[in-house]
């Protein structure tokens, strides 16, 4: 099969990797990826954002399937235009991809479908949402509606903090992402990220992950994109990935269906394991990133497989297999990062140094001949496996230590909770 990807992070080079294992693999594309994904797949001379220009390449290099990596496209509704081209793709349609831009849909759906969720209200305006805060107290937490980049949620630990959130969204910084506001009472428990493929009807569970927001060692500092993960999550037992199943992802995929709007794709549940059970924190409707990673590290079965299946609605036939080992990423990211930093550092050590089941995936990077300079704010993400979440973390720390670049910086204490577990 011939395979488009679209995306530039370190999810779509893990992507790129796992495609390019497959024997069904004849010839890989990506757009516009990284530094990484050079050495496994051809660059398409494509904006993404461009639908006409995706179609027409597909057309042009006889794609077989397209897999879109990122958010944003999939809101943008790329997959509806790819299929009314007649192209397969996997990824859901705009309207599915509601689940992800839009909290407020999202947690309409939560109540139809009785999924439990945090308690909640919306609000397109700044008046009742300051007093509602004000009602309520603090710890609350206030998020706008649409996409924001992954800044648009703020866990308000006082009650200066939730209006001042508020106001924020309600100035503009975010754009139509602010217009409206989906505020929520605070959970308390163990942050799991659970993924599932679904192609409309049907759904599999992948696996769990757990990862790390904050920028600093001990879990301090501002939230970012992630700063590294590792799989499975310890706190994900049987028992809570049956009634994650059966109460959260089970009765999205119906109620999304019964709608008209089928969700085919993965849908990525992030879950707090509360007293009573997992509580639905959110959902994304593509592969985490950095969790991606680990994930694909640890699969067993052929990804090719998988996607097919997913995007021609033949999920019932498949059934992932994966390594019973720990897999772990540290992410390397630009000094200052997630505020402001440095483009075009250069980094060194990549080439040469790879211990078994240890790999580089990149992320904000660009190639110029052999070398690699930084291209972004996550730039790297050092992926491991081993026996346990020690072993794994360890080999990825010593992968660390060959890489040279000084304008970078990671966590030292990826794993941290799943390490104590280990030890208890």
């Amino acid at each position: 099969m011939n395979i488009l990807v679209i995306g530039s992070g370190g999810r779509e080079h893990a992507l790129c990797w796992a495609l390019a294992r497959s024997p069904r693999c004849d010839k890989l594309f990506v757009a516009p990826g990284n530094g990484g994904t050079v050495e496994l797949a051809e660059t398409a001379p494509v904006d993404p954002a461009d639908h006409d220009a995706v179609t027409a390449f597909c057309r042009e290099n006889a794609i077989d399937l397209v897999v879109i990596g990122p958010e944003l496209p999939l809101v943008n509704g790329l997959s509806d235009d790819l299929r009314a081209a007649g192209i397969l793709v996997f990824g859901p349609s705009r309207a599915a991809a509601q689940l992800e831009g839009s909290k407020a849909f999202t947690k309409a759906l939560c109540d139809e479908m009785n999924i439990p969720t945090a308690a909640y209200a919306r609000f397109d305006s700044e008046g009742p949402a300051l007093d509602y805060v004000r009602s309520q107290g603090a710890p609350i937490v206030v998020k706008a509606d649409g996409l924001a980049a992954g800044k648009g949620v703020t866990v308000a630990e006082t009650l200066e903090a939730a209006e001042a959130a508020i106001r924020e969204c309600f100035s503009g910084a975010f754009g139509a992402a602010g217009a409206e506001v989906v505020i929520e009472e605070c959970l308390v428990g163990e942050e799991v990220s659970l993924f599932a493929v679904a192609d409309g009807k049907n759904f599999v569970i992948l696996e769990s992950a757990q990862d790390h927001k904050r920028a600093f060692d001990g879990d301090t500092g501002p939230n970012t994109g992630g700063m590294g993960a590792y799989s499975p999550a310890p706190a994900m037992t049987p028992q809570m990935l049956e009634m994650a199943r059966s109460q959260i992802i089970a009765p999205t995929i119906a109620g999304m269906a019964a709608h008209g709007t089928p969700f085919s794709g993965v849908l990525f549940a992030g879950l707090m394991i509360t007293d009573q059970g997992p509580r639905l924190i959110e959902f994304n409707t593509r592969f985490g990133d950095p969790e991606c990673q680990v994930l694909l590290l640890r699969l067993q079965s052929d990804l090719l497989d998988i996607l097919e299946a997913s995007a021609r609605g033949e999920l019932g036939t498949v059934t992932p297999r994966w390594r019973p080992d720990t897999a772990l990423t540290v992410v390397m990211a630009a000094e200052g990062y997630p505020g402001s930093y440095e483009k075009g550092t250069e980094i060194r050590g990549l080439d040469g140094n790879d211990e078994p089941d240890c790999i580089v995936f990149h992320a904000g990077t660009k190639r110029d001949g052999d070398r690699v300079f930084a291209n972004g704010g996550r730039v790297l993400n050092v992926t491991a496996l081993g026996s346990s979440v020690a072993a794994a973390q360890a080999r990825a720390y010593r992968r660390i230590e060959t890489i040279d670049w000084p304008e970078g910086f990671c966590r030292r204490d990826i794993g941290w909770r799943a390490l104590a577990r280990e030890k208890a």
